[in-house]
């Protein structure tokens, strides 16, 4: 009789699943694999990529300057890959920077690809994890680390009668690697998220005719995207160690961050021109490095908003009846993730182009031939594409049947109270780790790179030092998880995040618990408070 009893029940043995192959599970393989691990990579698609890998829908990039959407563990490989083609990536460039990363670094043969979590279940007795997959396979772990993404676990199924349709569906977070025509097609489009503004703006000009359905319309900034030459380039590798101290400093983990002093201590006129410079800018910055005050008082938070509102407007000059529903006004500039976009706007003013007010007639049913909305009215299509966001921060890891002690369910415990430790552990979980996850620094107020690489070196750092003193398990108390939840919510309570209702807040998932998902204390506070803990010999955390 076998000594392990998950070991007895498992097809194969290792030291680490990670679950993704994205920016953070390429990150946290390769600094575990180094630590000499053996680590076993399970991927659900067919290469690595991570969100460049599935989002690959018209007009597809990234809100992040690619001198700062980079890898900061190794200089070896930044020097060797050719840099990037312009400022903001798209989507091919991204997915291919990605597979240059896992080949320089060899990290493909630790994968099962085209393999998805079923269950990752822990067992008491041994202090393991036994991971299955649809492929049959039962991992017996040490460690289970889930890197799958805060935008992973989309929400496609909606609407009654969906399946009913008798044109092209798709959806944008599973769009076909195959080329799809859309040259001369009526084409419905359901949302106006970031991905639904790249979209629309970008298949407007090709499209028979297009009818946008505008339920909750977000502030947007103008994407300023200059190609790179050689010594641009250059430039960003010489400059390599100094932003990554910079990212690595900063409320946002960009390469800018609030800078501008007080904003009380300013007149309307000063703010002003904080305001045109950073608009000018063409990036972020208005958002994320205007004033911190804006997502905290109104007074700020009114004037930035009516700032942009008229931005807006100018463009919009000639469609005064476009502003309702194209502009937002139940929420504030930055309280919602802010696109960037060029000519999306502009796209509205063309003859072929119609807004649908979702407020005023709401959708009520998918038909045959198209969207029924509440004044009865069918709108007919070819094709319909859902741009309708995602079960964020907690989606990917519910839709596993992950259990813990005494086989207590995530799934359960979060459809109650969603609660990590910093987003990397959670209290009845031992030896599970999370990247990306709920109050942790997230896609709703970080660059991805800069957080989920911070977040995936304390994991490797942790394991490390267990590995060091001989330690087996490690999970936090439930006095550290309490302790972190409440520091959390008082500064998400203190804001105007938690007054609104989107995504950050889970608002667009039926029944989900009100809580902000990402943390908004900054990668700085946050980074340090990490440090701090494992400075402190993991004080707060039970370790055997």
């Amino acid at each position: 009789m076998s000594a392990n009893p998950t070991a007895a029940k498992a097809t194969q043995t290792c030291d680490a699943v990670v679950v993704g192959a994205g920016v953070a599970g390429l990150a946290e393989t390769y600094q575990l694999r180094k630590k000499g691990l053996k680590v076993q990579g399970i991927e659900a698609g067919s290469d690595v990529g991570g969100t460049w890998y599935w989002n690959r829908y018209p007009g597809c990039r990234f809100d992040s300057q690619t001198e700062i959407y980079q890898f900061w563990f190794s200089q070896e490989l930044h020097d060797a890959w050719e840099g990037p083609r312009e400022r903001f990536g798209a989507q091919p460039d991204n997915e291919r920077w990605l597979q240059f990363a896992a080949n320089f670094l060899d990290l493909k043969p630790n994968y099962k690809f085209d393999t998805r979590v079923e269950s990752a279940h822990y067992d008491e007795s041994t202090g393991r994890w036994l991971v299955t997959t649809d492929k049959g396979d039962k991992i017996d772990t040490q460690f289970f680390v889930s890197c799958t993404g805060m935008l992973s676990a989309p929400m496609t199924d909606l609407f009654k009668g969906q399946k009913t349709f008798k044109g092209q569906l798709l959806t944008t977070a599973r769009w076909p690697r195959e080329k799809v025509d859309l040259a001369g097609k009526k084409v419905g489009v359901v949302g106006v998220g970031a991905t639904g503004i790249q979209v629309i703006q970008t298949i407007a000009p090709v499209v028979g005719s297009m009818e946008v359905f505008v339920l909750n319309p977000n502030y947007i900034t103008p994407m300023r995207n200059p190609k790179y030459n050689d010594a641009d380039r250059a430039e960003f590798k010489k400059r390599f160690a100094e932003t990554q101290k910079q990212v690595n400093s900063t409320y946002a983990g960009f390469d800018y961050d609030f800078t501008n002093g007080k904003w009380h201590d300013q007149t309307p006129e000063e703010r002003h021109k904080v305001y045109e410079r950073l608009w000018a800018d063409g990036s972020l910055s208005l958002w994320l490095a205007a004033y911190t005050e804006i997502f905290f008082f109104k007074e700020a938070s009114e004037e930035i908003s009516a700032f942009v509102r008229g931005k807006m407007q100018e463009r919009l000059k000639s469609r005064p009846d476009l502003w309702e529903t194209l502009i937002p006004s139940n929420h504030g500039f930055g309280i919602h993730r802010v696109p960037l976009e060029s000519g999306y706007l502009e796209a509205f003013l063309q003859p072929n182009v119609t807004a649908v007010n979702c407020h005023k007639t709401g959708i009520t049913e998918i038909v045959p031939e198209g969207v029924k909305t509440s004044d009865g009215k069918v709108h007919e299509f070819d094709v319909l594409i859902l741009a309708t966001g995602f079960d964020a921060g907690s989606g990917a890891l519910t839709r596993m049947d992950i259990r813990g002690r005494d086989g207590r369910s995530l799934k359960e415990e979060w459809g109650k109270d969603i609660r990590t430790t910093l987003g990397l552990q959670v209290h009845g979980y031992p030896n599970l780790f999370t990247t990306g996850a709920p109050l942790a620094p997230a896609a709703a107020l970080c660059n991805m790179t800069t957080c989920l690489q911070q977040q995936a070196g304390w994991i490797a750092d942790t394991i490390g030092y267990m590995r060091d003193k001989g330690l087996k398990v490690i999970e936090p108390t439930k006095e550290t998880e309490d302790a972190w939840v409440e520091h959390h919510d008082g500064i998400s309570n203190s804001s105007l995040f938690a007054k609104s209702n989107s995504w950050y807040m889970g608002s667009n998932v039926p029944g989900k618990p009100r809580r902000l998902l990402s943390y908004p204390g900054g990668v700085h506070t946050y980074k340090k408070a990490c440090e701090d803990i494992k400075e402190s010999g993991y004080k707060g955390f039970a370790l055997s």
